[in-house]
Protein backbone atom coordinates (compact mmCIF):
# COMPACT_ATOMS: atom_id res chain seq x y z
CA UNK A 1 0.00 0.00 0.00
CA UNK A 2 1.42 3.61 -0.60
CA UNK A 3 2.37 5.57 1.90
CA UNK A 4 0.17 8.08 3.70
CA UNK A 5 1.14 11.64 2.44
CA UNK A 6 0.25 12.89 6.42
CA UNK A 7 1.02 11.18 9.56
CA UNK A 8 -2.14 9.30 11.04
CA UNK A 9 -4.61 11.45 13.03
CA UNK A 10 -4.33 10.22 16.76
CA UNK A 11 -5.26 12.56 20.01
CA UNK A 12 -1.22 13.21 20.86
CA UNK A 13 -0.53 15.00 17.49
CA UNK A 14 -3.95 17.14 17.56
CA UNK A 15 -2.95 18.36 21.05
CA UNK A 16 1.26 18.93 19.97
CA UNK A 17 -0.69 21.00 17.33
CA UNK A 18 -3.02 22.88 19.18
CA UNK A 19 -0.35 23.47 22.07
CA UNK A 20 1.37 24.81 19.26
CA UNK A 21 -0.67 27.06 17.81
CA UNK A 22 -1.75 28.13 21.32
CA UNK A 23 2.27 29.20 22.74
CA UNK A 24 2.56 30.88 18.90
CA UNK A 25 -1.02 32.96 18.74
CA UNK A 26 -2.84 32.76 21.87
CA UNK A 27 -5.92 30.83 23.05
CA UNK A 28 -8.25 33.14 20.54
CA UNK A 29 -6.02 31.49 17.65
CA UNK A 30 -7.53 27.72 18.81
CA UNK A 31 -10.46 26.72 16.24
CA UNK A 32 -11.37 23.85 14.81
CA UNK A 33 -11.13 24.93 11.19
CA UNK A 34 -7.72 26.52 12.08
CA UNK A 35 -6.49 23.16 13.72
CA UNK A 36 -7.49 20.98 10.74
CA UNK A 37 -6.16 23.31 8.53
CA UNK A 38 -2.53 22.99 10.28
CA UNK A 39 -2.95 19.14 10.36
CA UNK A 40 -4.12 19.20 6.95
CA UNK A 41 -7.07 16.48 7.68
CA UNK A 42 -11.06 17.73 7.42
CA UNK A 43 -12.49 19.41 10.63
CA UNK A 44 -14.74 16.53 11.32
CA UNK A 45 -12.16 14.04 11.62
CA UNK A 46 -10.56 15.85 14.96
CA UNK A 47 -14.21 14.75 16.58
CA UNK A 48 -13.58 11.29 16.07
CA UNK A 49 -10.56 12.28 18.87
CA UNK A 50 -12.35 15.01 20.79
CA UNK A 51 -15.69 15.66 21.15
CA UNK A 52 -15.51 19.06 21.81
CA UNK A 53 -12.95 22.05 21.37
CA UNK A 54 -13.32 22.21 25.63
CA UNK A 55 -12.19 18.71 25.80
CA UNK A 56 -9.36 19.36 23.46
CA UNK A 57 -8.33 22.24 25.60
CA UNK A 58 -8.59 20.04 28.73
CA UNK A 59 -5.96 17.36 26.92
CA UNK A 60 -3.50 20.88 25.86
CA UNK A 61 -3.53 22.06 29.02
CA UNK A 62 -3.09 18.67 31.12
CA UNK A 63 -0.57 18.07 28.96
CA UNK A 64 1.41 21.01 29.77
CA UNK A 65 0.87 20.16 33.66
CA UNK A 66 2.17 17.03 32.82
CA UNK A 67 5.68 18.53 32.04
CA UNK A 68 5.63 19.57 36.20
CA UNK A 69 8.68 17.54 37.92
CA UNK A 70 6.72 15.54 41.38
CA UNK A 71 9.30 13.28 41.51
CA UNK A 72 10.20 14.78 44.94
CA UNK A 73 7.04 14.32 46.80
CA UNK A 74 7.57 10.43 46.22
CA UNK A 75 11.40 10.64 47.45
CA UNK A 76 10.01 11.53 50.35
CA UNK A 77 11.81 14.78 50.34
CA UNK A 78 11.34 17.21 53.74
CA UNK A 79 8.06 19.66 52.83
CA UNK A 80 9.78 22.91 52.63
CA UNK A 81 12.57 21.63 49.92
CA UNK A 82 9.48 19.47 48.04
CA UNK A 83 7.68 22.71 47.73
CA UNK A 84 10.47 24.86 46.60
CA UNK A 85 11.49 22.23 44.08
CA UNK A 86 7.96 21.81 42.66
CA UNK A 87 7.18 25.26 42.54
CA UNK A 88 10.15 26.04 40.26
CA UNK A 89 9.32 23.41 37.83
CA UNK A 90 5.93 23.94 37.94
CA UNK A 91 6.47 27.83 37.52
CA UNK A 92 9.21 26.81 34.37
CA UNK A 93 6.45 24.88 32.58
CA UNK A 94 3.78 27.58 32.60
CA UNK A 95 6.44 30.08 32.03
CA UNK A 96 7.21 27.93 28.45
CA UNK A 97 3.48 28.26 27.72
CA UNK A 98 1.96 31.58 29.30
CA UNK A 99 -1.36 31.63 27.05
CA UNK A 100 -2.03 28.55 28.50
CA UNK A 101 -2.45 30.17 32.45
CA UNK A 102 -5.67 31.64 32.37
CA UNK A 103 -7.33 28.12 31.43
CA UNK A 104 -5.54 26.24 33.72
CA UNK A 105 -5.85 29.21 36.96
CA UNK A 106 -9.64 27.99 36.91
CA UNK A 107 -8.74 24.61 38.81
CA UNK A 108 -8.06 20.94 38.15
CA UNK A 109 -11.11 19.75 36.68
CA UNK A 110 -11.23 16.32 35.25
CA UNK A 111 -7.85 16.63 33.70
CA UNK A 112 -5.52 13.64 35.19
CA UNK A 113 -1.73 15.14 35.27
CA UNK A 114 -3.65 18.40 37.36
CA UNK A 115 -5.13 15.89 39.77
CA UNK A 116 -2.15 13.81 39.94
CA UNK A 117 -0.79 17.06 41.32
CA UNK A 118 -3.07 18.55 43.43
CA UNK A 119 -2.82 15.05 45.08
CA UNK A 120 0.82 15.22 45.07
CA UNK A 121 1.11 18.50 47.13
CA UNK A 122 -2.11 17.57 49.38
CA UNK A 123 -0.52 14.18 50.79
CA UNK A 124 2.78 15.85 50.94
CA UNK A 125 2.01 18.02 53.61
CA UNK A 126 -0.62 15.92 55.45
CA UNK A 127 2.43 13.37 55.82
CA UNK A 128 4.47 16.06 57.37
CA UNK A 129 1.97 16.74 60.03
CA UNK A 130 -0.48 19.72 58.48
CA UNK A 131 -3.92 19.53 59.15
CA UNK A 132 -5.83 18.41 56.43
CA UNK A 133 -7.55 21.57 56.44
CA UNK A 134 -4.66 23.64 56.35
CA UNK A 135 -2.48 21.30 53.77
CA UNK A 136 -5.61 22.24 51.42
CA UNK A 137 -4.88 26.25 51.99
CA UNK A 138 -1.39 25.89 51.47
CA UNK A 139 -1.87 24.12 48.34
CA UNK A 140 -4.50 26.91 47.32
CA UNK A 141 -1.81 29.49 48.64
CA UNK A 142 0.77 28.30 46.34
CA UNK A 143 -0.76 27.56 43.01
CA UNK A 144 -2.29 31.45 43.24
CA UNK A 145 1.19 32.21 43.55
CA UNK A 146 3.04 30.29 41.23
CA UNK A 147 -0.25 30.97 38.16
CA UNK A 148 0.17 34.49 39.07
CA UNK A 149 3.51 34.93 39.31
CA UNK A 150 3.43 33.43 34.85
CA UNK A 151 0.62 34.92 34.35
CA UNK A 152 2.15 38.31 33.02
CA UNK A 153 6.07 39.77 33.51
CA UNK A 154 5.69 42.36 35.87
CA UNK A 155 9.48 44.10 33.90
CA UNK A 156 7.67 44.00 30.58
CA UNK A 157 4.37 46.08 31.99
CA UNK A 158 7.33 49.48 32.35
CA UNK A 159 7.44 50.85 28.98
CA UNK A 160 10.94 51.62 27.81
CA UNK A 161 10.53 55.37 27.21
CA UNK A 162 12.57 57.24 29.82
CA UNK A 163 10.86 60.82 29.16
CA UNK A 164 7.24 59.03 30.35
CA UNK A 165 8.48 58.70 34.13
CA UNK A 166 9.17 62.35 35.13
CA UNK A 167 10.57 63.06 38.23
CA UNK A 168 7.99 65.47 39.68
CA UNK A 169 5.17 63.32 38.98
CA UNK A 170 6.92 59.67 39.83
CA UNK A 171 10.11 60.79 41.92
CA UNK A 172 11.00 57.12 42.95
CA UNK A 173 10.76 55.89 38.95
CA UNK A 174 13.39 57.17 37.56
CA UNK A 175 14.93 53.87 36.66
CA UNK A 176 11.40 52.27 35.88
CA UNK A 177 12.48 52.57 31.74
CA UNK A 178 15.22 49.64 32.52
CA UNK A 179 12.92 47.23 33.83
CA UNK A 180 12.00 45.84 30.02
CA UNK A 181 15.90 45.16 29.53
CA UNK A 182 16.41 43.16 32.54
CA UNK A 183 12.62 41.38 32.56
CA UNK A 184 13.96 38.08 33.25
CA UNK A 185 16.28 38.77 36.10
CA UNK A 186 13.70 40.57 37.52
CA UNK A 187 10.70 38.60 37.17
CA UNK A 188 12.76 35.60 38.60
CA UNK A 189 14.18 37.67 40.99
CA UNK A 190 10.75 38.58 42.28
CA UNK A 191 9.61 34.52 41.56
CA UNK A 192 12.17 33.63 43.98
CA UNK A 193 11.77 36.39 46.96
CA UNK A 194 7.85 35.60 46.85
CA UNK A 195 9.02 31.75 46.96
CA UNK A 196 11.28 31.80 49.79
CA UNK A 197 9.17 34.77 52.14
CA UNK A 198 6.02 32.16 51.26
CA UNK A 199 8.32 29.05 53.16
CA UNK A 200 9.75 31.18 55.48
CA UNK A 201 6.63 31.85 56.99
CA UNK A 202 4.70 28.55 56.43
CA UNK A 203 8.35 27.25 58.37
CA UNK A 204 7.20 28.93 61.29
CA UNK A 205 3.78 28.27 61.19
CA UNK A 206 4.76 24.70 61.51
CA UNK A 207 6.75 25.22 64.44
CA UNK A 208 4.30 27.07 65.99
CA UNK A 209 2.13 24.10 64.92
CA UNK A 210 4.11 21.89 66.41
CA UNK A 211 4.39 23.41 69.33
CA UNK A 212 0.69 23.87 70.11
CA UNK A 213 0.53 20.10 69.56
CA UNK A 214 3.42 19.14 72.13
CA UNK A 215 1.51 21.59 75.06
CA UNK A 216 -1.15 19.92 74.15
CA UNK A 217 0.14 16.46 74.63
CA UNK A 218 1.73 17.72 77.88
CA UNK A 219 -1.25 19.05 79.11
CA UNK A 220 -3.37 15.86 78.47
CA UNK A 221 -0.39 13.98 80.46
CA UNK A 222 -0.50 16.28 83.49
CA UNK A 223 -4.20 15.83 83.49
CA UNK A 224 -4.19 12.12 83.19
CA UNK A 225 -1.45 12.03 85.82
CA UNK A 226 -3.88 14.52 88.34
CA UNK A 227 -6.40 11.90 87.39
CA UNK A 228 -4.17 8.88 88.69
CA UNK A 229 -3.09 10.63 91.88
CA UNK A 230 -6.41 11.74 92.92
CA UNK A 231 -7.95 7.58 91.94
CA UNK A 232 -5.12 6.56 94.16
CA UNK A 233 -5.63 8.99 97.53
CA UNK A 234 -9.46 7.78 97.21
CA UNK A 235 -8.08 4.36 96.86
CA UNK A 236 -5.76 4.80 99.50
CA UNK A 237 -8.72 6.57 101.55
CA UNK A 238 -11.13 4.08 101.29
CA UNK A 239 -9.02 1.75 102.47
CA UNK A 240 -8.50 3.10 105.36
Amino acid sequence: MPRPRTPLLNRERIVAAALKLVDEEGLAALSTRRLAAELSVSGPSLYNHFATKDELLDAVVDGVIGEVDLSMFAAGTPWPRALRDWARSYRAALAAHPHIVPVLAQGPGRRPNALRLADAVFGCLVEAGWPRGQATRIGALMRYFVTGSALASFAAGFPEDAGLYDAADYPHLGEAHRLAEHRAAVDEGAFETGLEALLDGLALRFERLEQSSHQQGGNQAGHQGSRATNAGRAARSTGS
